[in-house]
């Protein structure tokens, strides 16, 4: 006998094998359209694009006093950056409909609770992953590259340095002067990275909460591993950005706060879910009692 309340079935919408995958080819087509046409209106305007990516170098350069501007070595470098540029904006942008298609495939087949549960972590996955890349295009990668760029005039004072020369006053005085050409290819790749890595990190919640409804993962466990995750954290922190302490800083401190909001979003989980058993007779009062004392004293 089922333990789900009536109101709770699947949608009555059985149908055929060859149905519902005639089905998923039409939703795969409309899909498909829906990234081919988002890609060609993006690549109309990957060129804005591209400069907003490559804003915070320019500003870097112009800050130093160059020429805030990019190269591109092959004739068709800059044609397949475009390219490139166009595919991943076109499916950011057709990816509310792609998943709408996903969604409207599978909802038959889930339970109306199953439903209610999945909807918020399809909205607040999205928007995560755009507080990311924010977080890394107007944060992370300003600070990355004036690391990197700047770091060449590091390099005649700490050769000085060593060998026991004197320092020069001026990085221009000094007989070797590396100047930054930066490639169009190379400078976005280096920005998409971490616009990516980012976006991944804030989607751990989402990532905890799923494994604690699904009872991979504890409130508990999570405490109890705190000091590991911070351990990894600062290992994460110290591998996607440069050297600089305070960049390492704001990656730690960001990550390490998506990790303590996701032990408050399982705790939530596991005490809603806790309820509903004992509402249905499957977990006893003194054990819930238990469990929530427990959970308030960790």
């Amino acid at each position: 006998m089922s333990d789900r309340p009536e109101e709770d079935d699947i949608e009555d919408s059985s149908a055929p094998l060859i149905e519902h995958l005639a089905e998923l080819r039409t939703r795969l087509i409309h899909s498909v359209l829906a990234f081919t046409v988002a890609m060609i209106l993006c690549f109309t305007v990957a060129q804005p694009i591209l400069n907003f990516l490559v804003e915070p170098i320019a500003q870097i350069l112009r800050a130093r006093g160059e020429n805030p501007q990019l190269i591109f070595t092959a004739p068709q470098e800059k044609f397949f950056v475009l390219i490139r540029i166009s595919m991943i904006f076109g499916l950011a942008l057709s990816f509310p409909y792609i998943g709408y298609q996903l969604w409207r495939f599978v909802a038959p087949g889930l339970y109306k609770s199953e439903k209610n549960a999945f909807l918020p972590f399809l909205i607040s996955s999205p928007l995560l992953f755009m507080c990311g890349a924010a977080f890394a295009h107007f944060v992370v990668t300003p600070l990355a590259m004036n690391f990197f760029i700047g770091f060449s005039d590091a390099i005649p004072a700490l050769a000085a340095m060593l060998s026991g020369e004197n320092i020069p006053e001026n990085v221009q005085d000094a007989e070797l002067r590396t100047v930054f050409l930066g490639s169009v290819r190379e400078s976005l790749d280096l920005s998409l990275k971490f616009i990516i890595a980012f976006g991944l990190c804030f989607q751990l919640p989402v990532l905890l909460t799923l494994m604690g409804k699904a009872g991979l993962v504890s409130a508990e466990g999570l405490r109890n591993v705190r000091k590991y995750a911070i351990v990894g954290i600062l290992t994460l922190a110290a591998l996607v950005t440069p050297p600089d302490v305070v960049t390492q800083i704001i990656l730690f401190t960001v990550v390490y706060a998506l990790y303590e909001i996701s032990i408050f979003l399982v705790t939530r989980v596991e005490k809603k879910r806790n309820e509903e058993l004992r509402k249905m007779g499957l977990l006893d009062e003194d054990e819930f009692d238990d469990d929530e004392e427990n959970k308030e004293t960790a």
